[in-house]
Order: structure tokens, then sequence, then C-alpha cells
């Protein structure tokens, strides 16, 4: 079985290439030969109205965000892990929030931002209160495409929204309730194959967020059911093979972000769990069986 692992051309973080490493690894030791190439060498393109494609392949494990080269490779028929559609989805973290509402699924309160295609275009006032009063302050504005908790900023007052809106107006964004009881503190459950394979708990004394990149220190947890099982029907109402949820607690527990490219170095050392031996035995599994 032969397999290729894609990597971004911008990404050489120590995390990304620990993750690279760790599933080289299982794979070889499952007989599998992988081989890893940058999304920078044009694996696929349009050519005289056909899609083609160097990439040889069983299946490609897909360590990047870009949709257009992930869904060329689908339509050559190779597989991959993710899915294009399904990393779609968790690229864009209001995309993820509708897929997963009407589904029974609790989240916080969510409003999609307005996109300012208009180069000097002015916020309304009104609009911004209107967020205010939806929400309430302290609230949360992301942008919808970021990483590492990265683009995720916490707004106090009216001043400070009308900035922050400012600064990001032409990105897609939203506007998120803050859940207080959960500040500096989430679950992070990572889903393999439909099921949990593991989970940590993230605490933060020095920011709202939790994520382990802006200090947060991790510790491994049985993941209660209730928890189990609502990042199980995430991960399949999107269609993930792979996936880490983060949860929001206290109160009813609330899924904040699923994450189709979740990084599992803190998880395999917090937890002691192989992560990446179970991702690797899936998805040699799926192939074996067309799945």
């Amino acid at each position: 079985m032969k397999g290729t692992i894609i990597t971004n051309p911008f990404d050489n973080s120590a995390v990304q290439q620990h993750k690279v490493k760790r599933m080289t690894e299982e794979f070889r030791r499952l007989n599998a030969y992988i081989t890893v190439v940058s999304n920078d060498r044009f694996l696929t393109y349009v050519d005289q109205g056909e899609i083609v494609s160097s990439v040889d392949a069983d299946f490609a494990l897909y360590f990047d965000k870009d949709k257009y080269v992930a869904r060329m490779l689908e339509a050559r028929g190779i597989r991959t892990f993710n899915t294009a559609r399904a990393t779609e989805i968790c690229d864009d973290k209001m995309l993820t929030h509708i897929a997963l509402a009407n589904c029974g699924i609790n989240m916080p309160t969510t409003l999609s931002g307005a996109l300012c295609y208009v180069k000097d275009g002015e916020i309304d006032g009104d609009y911004l209160r209107f967020v205010a009063d939806r929400l309430s302050f302290p609230l949360v504005v992301k942008e919808c495409h970021g990483s590492y908790g990265e683009q995720v900023y916490l707004v106090k007052d009216l001043n400070q929204l009308q900035s922050t809106v400012n600064a990001i107006k032409s990105k897609p964004y939203l506007f998120q309730k803050f859940i207080g009881e959960s500040a500096g503190r989430d679950m992070r459950v990572i889903v393999i194959g439909g099921k949990v394979a593991c989970g940590m708990l993230r605490q933060s004394a020095v920011d709202f967020r939790s994520n382990v990149q802006h200090g947060g220190q991790a510790t491994a947890v049985r993941v209660p059911d209730d928890i189990a099982g609502l990042c199980e029907k995430a991960a399949r109402i999107i269609g993930l093979d792979y996936c880490g949820v983060d949860v929001l607690l206290g109160g009813v527990p609330a899924i904040c972000e699923v994450n189709s490219n979740a990084m599992f170095a803190a998880m395999e050392r917090t937890t002691g769990v192989n992560v990446a031996r179970l991702y690797a035995e899936h998805i040699v599994d799926c192939v074996k069986h067309g799945r």
C-alpha cells in the first residue's frame, strides 16, 4: 500500500513536523510506503480541460487546508483523509457551526459577521450595538480561518468591538457568546473512525484561551459519556475520519470548534495514547475495504 502525506509549504512548526514524523513511523509499521510532499509542487491541476495529477498513491493524508488541491485529488480517485468537504467545513468556523446546527448539538450563540467588500467601508454603529445587545460583554470575535487559538479576540466593550471589527472586516469572521464558566478551560477530544480515542483537560491561568500554545496546561481525563457522544455525533455529521473537538465546560457542555487537522503531540504526551497508530490503522483499514 502506498500513501502520500501532503503538507503545507509555509507551516514548518515543530508540532507539524512531529505529526508528519509520527504518522510516517506508524504507517511503516503497518507496511505502508509513505512519501511526504509539499503542497507547493503543483501535485494536481487543470490541463486542457482535464484534471491531471502526479500523485501515485492509494491514499493521501492531507495535512493542509487547500480545498482546491484536495478536491482535484479526489476527482482523480485518490482517497483523502480527511475528505475535501470535511476539511472545508472545519477550516471555516462559521461553516462548522452551520453544519452542526439543527442536530441537537449545544453550541454558544454565534452570529456571522458582515463581510466588507468596499475599501474604507465604515462599520455601522447599530450593527455593533445589536451584537452587544444580543451577546453582552465580554464577547468573543473570531476570524473564521485560524489555527492554534490565533485570530480569536476577547472584546470587553463597544469601543474595543469597533476597533476589532475594523481590523478584520475584510475577512470572514463571527461573533460568539463568551462562556465565562469555561474561561481558560476546555476539553480537547480526539475522535478517530467515529469513536473517541482520548481526551485531555486544558487549563490556562494566563489567557481566556486554553490552547497549550498559549500557556495552557494539559491533564489526561476520561471523556464522560455525554461529551463523548457529542463529539462522535459532530464527527459523524461533518464526515470526519479524524478530528479534535474542543468542548466548553460549565453547565451543559458545548462544542466550540472542530479541528480536522488537530495536532496530537500534547495529546500523546499527556494521555499516553498512541494517536498516530490509531489513525494510521483506521486509514489502512479504510483503504483495504474501499471505504
